[in-house]
């Protein structure tokens, strides 16, 4: 175990949660250090003496350098204010959670432009369904914890956590109303009106309801189980997000009401689709799962009447709490609490439009929830129960155009991807470009007899992932294959340690991450004896290796042989895998160690610049920026009038365009038919230019608590390309950003005057198309070809 690993678990969570003044940060610093100190004595015994030796040495020098701050935060000086001591107001900040829930509303409003395709608005809509249900998973989830152990700790923007979730429910309760409104009263209308029906039971003619009830009777009926209620049978302890029916009867004497809970099958999809006669002008009929079961429920109570029967459906706390200090077996532990995360604490309860009072009373006292928890719906229970609506490639018509990625013009097809990174570096935009390279990258690695090894990371893949089955190749065919799967992957646990058990089998060193860090970052290190030297290759991107969302995400990966860059990516595996502490590198930012003071180092330097009359800039696009010395450095900067331009998908605590605190800050976002993933941070330098692309947003988790990795683009070609071609394109947005208000709200761009029509998205699909014509005429250069050489086996000593 490494120095940098000792200070988690809980201990270490306890000085991170919280972003604290310097002299907190010096003192959170020096007692874990003496923890880590006083540990070692007793664990490094085991050590060998080298390793044990250097390790105490190093901790002694960063208890001397702590020490050292200690002492200078605590002499009184006359220095300038800090950024901290300038910026730091609570007034200066807006809300985490409210920012994201604005976020959510720019998802609403996709599903709300009439000037999207039609199954596209209904797609938005399932998203933002989506999107709500792990918001109140995980963070009105934690905010309820804090309410209840009446912690005293605000955020800062200065809200408690009562008060933060006061403003959470009635911004969401307005959101979902928007909703379930759209939907009523727009896109149902706007569906029928294109032949396809969502219905429910009592709007079916004679044949169509006797369809249904033969479907019911012969594919439904048979998974049914009803559920008492009474002193014998408590209450069910139901699933997460599970569908669920609370029925009432009564006997025909007229005793006691009786209650019991039918839960709706998850393997049958919610919405049914009817059959379908064979014009073409003929509807689609799709039938919704619940209201079929509410209309037949009376067969599972035979002998009873039936009183009342209403569908809820229930989201709990299903964030994972692990001691890792305390686990010995990682992923057995993480199985367990996955099982116990779907019954965790209640935060919502979802219910019927017409759910009378008495139901809901009930419910929210065996839930113990409150009012406020409550929302009445009027409609499917989930909206992410539309998706076969999605799915369906007759409604074409009613869809984006289709987009088919490209393929780099230098990564030609079948072309052999070593040569082409011996002599390039290769800059990938996904989904633009194709996802494919990385994975012939990896096969050819594995099929290759002159790769000796390959070293990944493993955050989110998909199920059939093409790249784990050659890394499971690659492992059988006896190359050293290591993989550091973090198995905390928020709702990917599951597939993780899939993927983990089958690359142990096949002989593969499997990593479980860091003792008390995510391992976030996107990296793939190969090993290949080449014709003339052994040679590393890597792969870094902003992106997962996960060929599906590859098609939907933007993502930057960078391919190269770089030796530098390379020998970098090893010794940030070997630092991750080993005992070695981490040594500073000059390319690589990485979290935790290095990455947030880098970045304020450069910020510093822009504002300095400014002072000095350089040229300076800072342009950094982000799924969200929460940290709060980041902010802080940054209204420094914009003090100093740095022009400073954000592209923040998500969650934005800066308040920009405000006297004296950020003029010279403006902030957009850009919600489109692709999620924006890439994370972009360009410095001007004083006219020497830098651009790091990495799979960090400038959080608190990111920084403290995750393992990340910001890299240069280097080679000037890429790094032109990124500066004139990429951020203007976001920057000129006019279609999809909106930009932020000093008010926390946000106001949609549009051109102004003789200003064009510009959106990114648009115009990096539309590049892909013609670059795709271009090369359907031109026939690709051939490659530059080394001549492999083969590693002859040993020859057998003669018998003496």
């Amino acid at each position: 175990m490494r120095a940098h690993q000792l200070c988690s678990g809980a201990r270490r969570r306890r000085f991170l949660a919280r972003s604290p003044s310097a002299d907190q940060s010096v003192i959170a610093h020096r007692d874990c250090y003496n923890y880590v100190t006083n540990w070692a004595a007793t664990v490094f015994v085991a050590l060998p003496t080298d390793n044990s030796r250097a390790i105490v040495e190093d901790m002694a020098q960063a208890q001397s350098r702590v020490e050292t701050e200690e002492s200078a935060a605590i002499i009184p000086v006359t220095a300038e204010r800090t950024a901290h001591e300038r910026f730091g107001d609570p007034k200066n900040f807006i809300n985490r959670e409210l920012s994201w829930l604005e976020f959510n509303r720019r998802v609403l409003e996709e599903a709300q432009d009439p000037t999207q395709p039609l199954i596209e608005r209904v797609k938005f809509l399932c998203i933002f369904s989506s999107n709500l249900d792990e918001f109140f998973e995980i963070r009105v989830a934690g905010i309820k914890q804090q309410i209840e152990s009446e912690t005293s700790d605000v955020a800062a923007d200065g809200l408690s956590p009562t008060e933060t979730f006061n403003q959470i429910q009635h911004v969401a309760h307005e959101l979902v109303a928007i909703q379930y409104e759209l939907w009523n009263k727009e896109l149902l209308p706007q569906l029928e009106k294109n032949r396809i029906r969502v219905r429910n039971v009592a709007e079916l003619g004679t044949r169509r309801a006797a369809w249904a009830r033969k479907f019911f009777q012969e594919e439904v009926f048979p998974m049914l189980t009803p559920l008492a209620v009474d002193a014998s049978h408590p209450f069910p302890d139901l699933l997460n997000k599970s569908h669920n029916l609370l029925v009432r009867a009564k006997t025909k004497r007229r005793g006691e009401p009786l209650l019991a809970i039918v839960q709706v099958p998850r393997v049958i999809p919610r919405l049914i689709l009817m059959p379908r006669g064979a014009g073409e002008n003929e509807p689609w009929d799709y039938l919704y799962l619940a209201s079929l079961i509410k209309q037949h429920i009376a067969e599972l109570f035979p002998g009873l009447i039936l009183d009342a029967v209403h569908a809820f459906r229930v989201t709990r706390n299903s964030d994972l709490y692990i001691d890792e200090e305390e686990a010995e077996n990682l992923l057995r532990t993480i199985e367990v609490e996955l099982r116990r995360s779907s019954k965790g604490d209640a935060v919502r309860l979802e219910v019927e439009a017409d759910c009378p009072k008495d139901f809901i009373e009930l419910l929210t006292g065996f839930y113990d929830l409150t009012e406020a928890d409550v929302y009445k719906l009027d409609g499917p229970l989930s909206m992410t129960h539309l998706t076969p609506l999605l799915t369906n490639d007759a409604f074409a018509n009613l869809k984006d155009r289709p987009f088919q990625p490209g393929r780099d013009p230098a990564l030609p097809p079948h072309a052999d991807m070593f040569e082409v990174m011996r002599r390039q570096d290769v800059l990938l935009h996904h989904p633009y470009d194709g996802f494919e390279p990385i994975v012939d990258l990896v096969e050819e690695a594995a099929r290759d007899p002159q790769v000796l090894a390959i070293k990944i990371t493993l955050y989110r893949t998909s199920g059939d992932s093409p790249i784990v089955e050659a890394l499971i190749d690659a492992a059988n065919a006896g190359k050293q294959v290591t993989a550091i799967v973090e198995l905390r992957a928020r709702f990917d646990e599951a597939a993780n340690i899939q993927w983990a058990r089958r690359l142990e089998e096949a002989g593969a060193h499997v990593i479980y991450g860091v003792v008390g860090l995510k391992t976030h970052c996107k990296a793939l290190l190969i090993v290949r004896r080449d014709a003339d030297q052994l040679r590393r290759y890597v792969h870094l991107g902003t992106g997962n290796y996960h060929q599906r969302t590859a098609r939907i995400y933007t993502d930057f990966g960078l391919l190269s042989s770089n030796p530098q860059l390379t020998e970098e990516v090893a010794i940030v595996f070997n630092t991750l895998t080993g005992l070695a502490s981490y040594p500073g590198l000059k390319k690589l930012m990485v979290a935790p160690f290095d990455m947030k003071k880098r970045l304020i180092a450069m910020i510093e330097r822009e504002r300095d610049n400014a002072r000095a009359g350089k040229p300076a800039r800072i342009v950094a696009k982000l799924n969200a920026l929460v940290d709060q010395e980041i902010i802080e450095t940054l209204y420094e900067a914009s003090s100093a009038e740095v022009t400073i331009d954000l592209i923040v998908r998500g969650i934005c605590c800066l308040r920009p365009k405000t006297p004296g605190l950020s003029e010279y800050i403006r902030v957009i976002s850009i919600v489109g038919r692709f999620l924006e993933h890439s994370r972009i941070y360009y410095f001007e330098n004083a006219g020497q230019p830098e651009v790091f692309l990495s799979s960090a947003d400038w959080m608190p988790r990111n920084f403290l608590r995750r393992v990340e990795v910001a890299f240069p683009i280097e080679t000037p070609a890429l790094r032109d390309h990124v500066i004139n071609e990429v951020l203007p394109r976001f920057l000129d947005d006019r279609v999809k950003a909106r930009e932020l208000q000093p008010d926390g709200s946000y106001r949609r761009l549009k051109p102004e005057g003789p200003e064009p029509r510009s959106q990114a998205q648009w115009h990096f699909r539309e590049v892909t198309r013609e670059r795709a014509k271009k090369l359907g005429r031109k026939k690709a250069p051939p490659a530059d070809k080394l001549i492999p050489i083969t590693v002859a086996p040993p020859v057998p000593a003669k018998p003496s």
